[in-house]
């Protein structure tokens, strides 16, 4: 079996490694490890082969011999005691301390510190957690972790889990880990919305819970988001995802969706430590919550998402490209995107509603885009119509639909000459001028529209 020191080594290369991956301009990012370490009265009590202060100040100072002797600058500890300072009774709910801060090379004055503990007081946890926020020095480009140990519960009738997840929604902490030293099983429930719990029931279990601490605190994780067609195989890619802090709702990654060189999703790296909810920036988007990693393992995270194309032309050479189009779900009246014709869009498979602007609007309901296929939707160019007239006035513009006249637009009462661009069909104009009081005096022309062409109406 390995050692504790050569696991850590390992381990800390890793993160090491992680790290400069996905940290920002080039700066690494630096994991800051802070103990808060029970010094009351109850760790006096008999465990095994000793009193609980014995072994956990013994297990802790070998815990830290390994990682001193790795000099790695990818992590820097920090030591908050409670309980050590005023005796019992009377209960002082105050009596916790940072005993030594955040600074590189501290370990030596850290294991000095443990050691000297002399249990003395109460149980402050909750105190102890919103406290620790004012131990850790701003810093951009670092990971926060608390790692609580304890062989009692809270005695200070305060609220231990709201501390805890009012620090990761102000972003100060990622999610602490609670080892629970000499604790009935039962109490796995009190702790768990504290943080990741760990329950150290005998000595022997308490050295292997450290050791799986500190490196789940050290160490990143492995994933891949598998985009699932309609067959289920991972083959969507090339679409933007953002990881979210589910607790803080604090963006912490973000990805364009890759394949590999083998057309398998991309292998990326996690913090085990934060829980996330994931969205898929596709049109509509896809929203995941409670994505959990688990450490030391390679998470897979699918996402049914089978997509086809929708393509817009207009259907000649050199036409506009300005054109858009509204695109909605099926009976719903939020835009999704607006499209640009002469463009290709990708669109999760479904039932759509869409809106092209042209004058007069062309709309189409219910349009399926299949899985894995193009729809195309076309339209001829439009053709520009010159309006003239000795003054300005009212007027709108009329489709003919057999014997119907549809509106169209209205034009621009405070000019006297306007240009618009109309899809092709038979129309009439109404006007009239604005020095007119009388309807009588009002002008109705009929005019016809090809695609390309160019036309004069002149409203006198």
């Amino acid at each position: 079996m390995l050692k504790l020191k050569n696991i850590l080594t390992v381990l800390l290369f890793c993160s090491l490694f992680f790290a400069k991956g996905q940290s920002t301009n080039q700066n690494v990012t630096l994991t800051r490890i802070l103990f808060v370490f029970d010094g009351s009265q109850s760790m006096h009590g008999r465990w095994e082969s000793g009193a609980k202060i014995d072994i956990a100040q013994r297990l802790m100072t070998k815990m830290l011999d390994s990682l001193q002797s790795l000099n790695s600058n990818s992590f820097q500890l920090a030591l908050r005691v409670y309980g050590h300072q005023k005796p019992v009774p009377p209960q002082d709910c105050n009596d916790t301390k940072l005993e030594v801060p955040f600074k590189d090379g501290n370990i030596p004055r850290i294991k000095q510190v443990i050691r000297e503990i002399v249990p003395k007081g109460t149980t402050p946890i909750a105190r102890s957690i919103l406290q620790s926020a004012n131990d850790f020095p701003e810093c951009d480009h670092c990971r926060n972790i608390i790692i609580l140990i304890t062989d009692g519960v809270e005695a200070c009738d305060e609220d231990p889990c709201a501390a805890s997840i009012l620090l990761q929604k102000k972003g100060v902490v990622l999610k602490p880990f609670v080892i629970g030293v000499g604790l009935d099983k039962g109490f796995e429930q009190t702790f768990k919305c504290v943080g990741n719990y760990f329950n150290a029931a005998d000595e022997k279990a308490f050295k292997k819970v450290l050791n799986i601490v500190i490196s789940q605190a050290l160490d990143n994780t492995t994933a891949q988001i598998n985009l699932l067609d309609q067959f289920g195989k991972a083959s969507e890619t090339d679409v933007p995802i953002t990881f979210y802090h589910e607790v803080s709702g604090q963006a912490n990654k973000q990805i364009v969706h890759t394949l590999n060189y083998r057309g398998n999703p991309d292998t990326i790296y996690l913090d085990p430590l934060v829980p996330y909810r994931m969205t898929v920036h596709s049109i509509p988007e896809k929203k995941i919550d409670g994505i959990e990693i688990h450490a030391g393992k390679h998470n897979q995270i699918g996402v049914k998402m089978p997509r086809g194309t929708l393509e817009l032309k207009v259907n000649t050479r050199g036409a506009t490209s300005d054109l858009q189009c509204i695109v909605r779900k099926h009976k719903s009246a939020e835009i999704l995107h607006v499209q640009t014709f002469n463009t290709v869009q990708k669109y999760l498979s479904g039932r759509y509603d869409i809106e092209i602007l042209t004058l007069p609007r062309y709309t189409q309901e219910n349009l399926n885009i299949e899985p894995g296929k193009t729809t195309t939707i076309g339209v001829p160019p439009a053709g520009k119509v010159n309006f003239s007239a000795t003054s300005p006035g009212y007027g709108s513009i009329l489709l003919e639909n057999g014997n119907e006249l549809e509106w169209v637009t209205d034009l621009n009462p405070n000019s006297a000459r306007q240009s618009l661009a109309l899809q092709p069909g038979n129309y009439r104009v109404v006007y009239r001028s604005k020095t007119s009081k009388k309807s009588e005096y009002s002008i109705a022309k009929r005019f016809t529209v090809s695609s390309g062409s160019i036309a004069m109406v002149k409203l006198n």
